[in-house]
Order: C-alpha cells, then sequence, then structure tokens
C-alpha cells in the first residue's frame, strides 16, 4: 500500500484511538537513528535473503495458533514457506520447535524467544509508534539483521508498507517481499486474546478489551484489503 492512500486510513486510526502522530513521528526519528548507527536491512536486502520462494505463512498470535502450528507441520512441507511471525506468536513457534525467517514486532511480545529466534536465523522487522520509544531505545541494539517500519511517514532507514497491528503489517510485508500465496495460521480476529499477544494475562485466554477489539477489527479490515487489491492468493486457516 502506497503512504498516499495509508494516509488516510493512518489519519482514521489517529482519530479513533487518540494516538500522537507527533510522538510516532518522534519514535520513528528514534528508531532510525539506531539504525543509522547500528546498521540494517533495505527492502532489496531481506528480499534475497527469503527469495526462495513465494508462498508465504503469517502467524497471528490467536486461540487458534498451537493447533495451526501442529497441523501446518503435519501436513505441509513448510520448508517451501517463508515463515513470518507477528510478534508474540514468536513464543508459539519456539515453543513448538519452529523457526521463523521473519518476525514482525513493535517489542511488547516475548522479547527473549524473540531475541532466540534471532540467534537461529530470523530476521527482525522492529515497528515505531509513540507508545514503544522506552522498548525501541532498550531493546533494538540487542537484535542483528533488523529492518524499521513506522505508521508515519516513512523516513530515513524506515519503511511503511501499510498496517496497523503486528499480523496485518506482516501481511503487508509480506506482499512488499513479493508474495504470491499467503496462509494465515491463528489469525482469529474474535473477542478473545492469547497469553502470546497479551504476556501480562494470568491465563492462557482472556476476553479482550475494548481497545484490542478495535484494534482486531482493524486488522481483519486490513486483511480483507490485501485480499480484494492485492495480487496474492490468501488463506486462513481459521475458515
Amino acid at each position: 500500500m502506497e503512504f498516499g492512500l495509508w494516509e488516510k486510513y493512518y489519519n482514521e486510526i489517529l482519530d479513533d484511538f487518540g494516538f500522537s502522530r507527533q510522538k510516532d513521528e518522534e519514535s520513528a526519528k528514534l528508531l532510525d537513528e539506531i539504525l543509522s548507527t547500528e546498521g540494517c536491512l533495505t527492502l532489496d536486502d531481506l528480499s534475497k535473503i527469503v527469495g526462495f520462494s513465494d508462498k508465504y505463512i503469517v502467524f497471528g498470535a490467536g486461540p487458534s495458533l498451537k493447533d495451526h502450528i501442529k497441523l501446518l507441520k503435519k501436513d505441509y512441507d513448510l520448508k517451501e514457506y517463508v515463515l513470518v511471525a507477528a510478534d508474540g506468536a514468536t513464543t508459539a513457534m519456539v515453543e513448538e520447535k519452529l523457526s521463523p525467517d521473519i518476525v514482525v514486532t513493535d517489542l511488547d511480545g516475548n522479547i527473549d524467544d524473540i531475541l532466540l529466534a534471532n540467534l537461529r536465523g530470523a530476521n527482525i522487522v522492529v515497528h515505531a509508534h509513540g507508545d514503544n520509544m522506552e522498548r525501541i531505545a532498550n531493546l533494538t541494539s540487542f537484535f542483528t539483521n533488523v529492518l524499521g517500519t513506522t505508521q508515519a511517514q516513512p523516513i530515513g532507514n524506515l519503511y511503511n508498507f501499510g498496517g496497523f497491528s503486528d499480523g496485518d503489517r506482516a501481511l503487508f510485508l509480506s506482499t512488499a517481499l513479493g508474495a504470491k500465496e499467503i496462509i494465515l495460521a491463528g489469525m482469529d480476529f474474535g473477542n478473545i486474546v492469547t497469553r502470546y499477544s497479551r504476556p501480562d494475562i494470568e491465563e492462557d485466554l482472556a476476553k479482550a478489551d475494548d481497545i484490542k477489539k478495535k484494534k482486531l477489527e482493524y486488522g481483519e479490515k486490513f486483511t480483507t484489503w490485501i485480499s480484494e487489491n492485492e495480487n496474492v492468493k490468501m488463506t486462513n486457516l481459521c475458515g
């Protein structure tokens, strides 16, 4: 999605959630400064790394995630696919001894598991927004093979492929990398959250709060947009 089109949705999101564009831009500037010093991937770099396939699986952190991982391991040759984890979904993949090729994160998932995936070869797509400046400042430098993204105007080393939540941003990234087929695993878009998406909850599952419900609605909206506007075949294992 080109930024000119994305900006219309972005302004809607800012108004709907009461987010600050200025803080988003400050966070993007901070991430860009860190990547300028530490080094980072370009989209072309990442395209070459994952260029072995145009078939992708994007793993969300919904209630169906574990069942979908087990199904995929049993019935699919996963070496034929680029595996993309949306933030906290990385933890479930680590638990099931599955290594993502890419992790798309705003750094609020289980950092130890994301670091472990990185050590095992995962490329990390770090996203800057107004609420995660402290995590960007404290954590970004621990990762290697990092590509930076922002939800505001892209600057410097940062990209904006479109998307709002980790899951739908992972889908937009996949299309930008040339995906022709995408399987969605653990992308429920319901009213239940898991410990993978909210590590602070006490149980494995909990009801989504109003903010999370609204984020899931946007995630579903943008997933539908991709299926209707991009030249890609999408299959959601949730049905």
